[in-house]
């Protein structure tokens, strides 16, 4: 039996139209492919029998179009690797050029682009456990039932959750049953869930807190009202600082961004407030995991499970490319965000799931956090060393956990010292760049610093870069 069109190699879409026969037709098409990007350098190029057959033309057509354009420099060819679109050198961007594509639009953006990131929100991407992660694949595949395979349901795979029960239980304090555990395709889809569940009324945020998670909240029709934050973290023990609010979404453990632990008399206060009203307090728990000179702060949910909901990710404790987060529920949200969910809300795919069950019953992810944990302190102890001999004037605080540091600078330099620090190639942002619009103004001039973002490499780099942009002290 022939073989059908199907049954040959890589597809390729040309366009054979046009004057001058197929021989000519082909030619030009393969030229305009690869002169406008579209076959990029060092792409192979279907065989010429398989090309042929795909067109519908002769096979010594394609091979003679082949063999025109590798001698015109268009297309290599080597014996045992194919036909392959030529490597070569993109043509230099004109001035002109350059101040129309902007930053960051190509080859002729990189020099706009910052050498070293030290912006919070990504650990070092470049430390995912690859070979622990496909080991567990592997295993997750194998093992997997085969309605694994077919559509996810809303509340998530439950080797996933039960797994997750136990971890969460082990690590965190939290109490969590399975079935009160809902996966979801990142922190934020959690966050809108839980706004839309809650219907209208006002959230208590932090004053200093990520301008995102704000707008997850407006736009479900909540109203958001700032709550100061100091150096014990959220005022939750002020008489009326809760009043009028049906919930209050706190970071407990490590407040984003000035890094305090919300004070024992603090925590205490917040449970006191949702008993008493019946409120919610949704509790981000976005870098627990992560301690260096304390013993752990446990979850607030902990202290009571049926007013605290519990929102937990994977994206600083291995990647947020997986989109995978969880929400330990009270038993009187579950029914509700489930039916939300369920209406066509974005599902995390099965197989991560399974992964990550297998990744967390293996001792693996404990084996990760460890490993992770040295690594990001070291780092940490390199920066405030650094900090100490040449810049003692800097007060660095919020280090005793997580990813990032708060570098306190004199009044009134907070802006100078991040255009310096553009400057030297720096991503970097201030304290105010995280306060609360709708919050009194505060004079604190300070940087968020996020040493756990650059890879190993580049650290030493960003930490001179940063010596070069900070102020001079008296």
């Amino acid at each position: 039996m022939e073989n059908s069109w199907a049954t040959f190699g890589r597809d390729l879409h040309l366009d054979l139209t046009g004057p001058g026969g197929l021989r000519a037709a082909l030619l030009r098409a393969l030229r305009d492919a690869v002169r406008s990007g579209r076959l990029a350098p060092g792409t192979r190029l279907p065989s010429s029998r398989s090309l042929a057959a795909d067109l519908g033309i002769a096979r010594n057509t394609v091979a003679d179009a082949y063999a025109e354009l590798v001698a015109e420099g268009w297309l290599s060819a080597r014996q045992g690797s194919g036909t392959r679109v030529a490597e070569r050198l993109l043509p230099r961007a004109t001035p002109e050029a350059r101040r129309t594509r902007g930053p960051g639009a190509g080859p002729a953006g990189r020099a706009d682009r910052p050498r070293f990131a030290l912006t919070p929100g990504t650990p070092d991407v470049s430390a995912f456990p690859r070979t622990a992660w496909l080991a567990a694949a592997r295993r997750a595949l194998t093992a997997a039932p085969s309605e694994a395979f077919g559509y996810n349901t809303s509340h998530g795979r439950p080797e996933l959750r039960t797994v997750l029960a136990d971890y969460l239980a082990r690590a965190r304090g939290v109490r969590a049953d399975p079935d009160r555990i809902i996966v979801c395709a990142g922190f934020l889809q959690g966050l809108a869930l839980l706004s839309r569940a809650l219907g209208t009324g006002r959230v208590a945020v932090e004053s200093y807190g990520l301008d995102f998670h704000r707008a997850v909240l407006t736009r479900a029709g909540l109203h958001t009202v700032p709550l100061p934050v100091d150096e014990r973290g959220a005022r939750t023990d002020e008489p009326t600082a809760l009043d009028d609010v049906g919930a209050a979404l706190l970071t407990p453990a490590h407040q984003f961004p000035t890094g305090v632990p919300l004070h024992p008399d603090r925590r205490a206060a917040a449970i006191n407030w949702a008993r008493a009203t019946g409120g919610f307090i949704l509790e981000d728990d976005y870098d627990g995991e992560f301690r260096y000179d304390r013993k752990p702060v446990g979850a607030l949910q902990g202290l009571d499970p049926e007013h605290v909901v519990y929102l937990g990710t994977a994206s600083k404790s291995l990647a947020p490319a997986l989109r995978l987060a969880w929400m330990v529920l009270p038993e009187r949200l579950v029914d509700p965000v489930l039916a939300l969910k369920a209406t066509g809300e974005w599902q995390s795919g099965a197989l991560d799931q399974l992964t990550l069950a297998e990744f967390l019953s293996s001792g693996a992810y404990d084996r990760h956090l460890r490993g992770m944990r040295l690594r990001y302190r070291r780092r940490r102890d390199q920066l405030v060393a650094a900090l100490a001999d040449h810049a003692p004037h800097v007060r660095v605080s919020g280090i005793a956990a997580g990813l990032h540091a708060v570098l306190e600078l004199p009044p009134g330099t907070e802006d100078a010292t991040l255009r310096a620090a553009h400057r030297q190639g720096l991503a970097l942002q201030g304290l105010s760049r995280f306060r609360d619009p709708a919050a009194p103004p505060v004079s604190r001039d300070a940087l968020v610093v996020a040493y756990g973002t650059p890879p190993d490499h580049s650290f030493a780099g960003a930490v001179d870069a940063l010596l070069r942009a900070l102020p001079p002290g008296e």
